[in-house]
């Protein structure tokens, strides 16, 4: 379905249905991810009348290249028991479903345990993974975080007059121009440009070239978000927790 055919169903349920209807641009599935390694050394502690929650968690998280996530246990004289271990490693999954930075999934983080402490009353499944989300953010917020949006390679065709145009489009998106080519009069353009610019491509590419050429698009890969973009996002972010807590 193109953006034409969105907008007048929105118009005709505002008319025939009396329906006021919020519109917005699609939501871009971002990620958040680590750029340096840091320590961690967190130790949760609850006492709350009878048997509390004790455990400690020590060791570092470090960025990961080829996969999303990566638990490995360094643990050496029995430190932290062994049934505690998979309890640790439930714990930095869950920390990784939701970042800091704009509430989207962390990727790309290994993290090592090589120390801990237990009690032999006081530990349990969920103090150790307690004590692995407080190690988690800790080490989190020290790991100089950034966020990754999604680049998307988008392949542009259409008369060969009209390609300036479709340059200068492609620049404007933060685009990066990859390939070009010629044939007769028709020229083919191909290019990654973060999904999050590609919002109303189609209705700029009709009116710059007479509705001569076409597009698709596919996934190619996450990159990093400029400082300025990112900053922006955070902001927005921010406010939405704002307008949230104060409901």
């Amino acid at each position: 379905m193109g953006e034409l055919h969105l907008e007048v169903y929105v118009e005709r349920m505002r008319r025939e249905y009396k329906c006021e209807v919020e519109t917005g641009m699609p939501q871009v599935a971002y990620r958040e991810t680590i750029t340096q390694q840091a320590d961690f050394n967190y130790t949760h502690k609850k006492q709350s009348g009878g048997s509390g929650q004790y455990g400690r968690v020590a060791g570092f998280m470090e960025p990961l290249a080829d996969k999303d996530y990566e638990f490995v246990d360094n643990i050496k004289g029995g430190a932290i028991p062994n049934e505690y271990i998979p309890s640790c490693d439930k714990g930095f999954r869950k920390s990784m479903e939701k970042g800091s930075l704009i509430g989207f999934p962390i990727v790309g983080v290994k993290c090592t345990i090589n120390d801990g402490q237990s009690h032999p009353v006081d530990s349990s499944d969920i103090a150790f993974q307690l004590a692995a989300i407080g190690a988690f953010r800790e080490a989190y917020a020290k790991a100089k975080p950034c966020i990754m949006e999604p680049i998307m390679k988008v392949s542009i065709e259409g008369p060969t007059e009209f390609q300036g145009n479709i340059f200068a489009a492609i620049n404007q998106r933060r685009g990066i121009i990859v390939s070009s080519t010629e044939d007769d009069n028709f020229s083919r353009v191909d290019a990654e440009v973060p999904l999050s610019e590609m919002f109303g491509f189609s209705t700029v590419l009709r009116s710059l070239t007479q509705g001569k050429a076409e597009f698709s698009m596919e996934f190619e890969k996450y990159g990093k978000v400029p400082a300025s973009v990112s900053e922006k996002l955070i902001a927005d972010y921010q406010e939405k927790k704002r307008k949230e807590q104060g409901k």
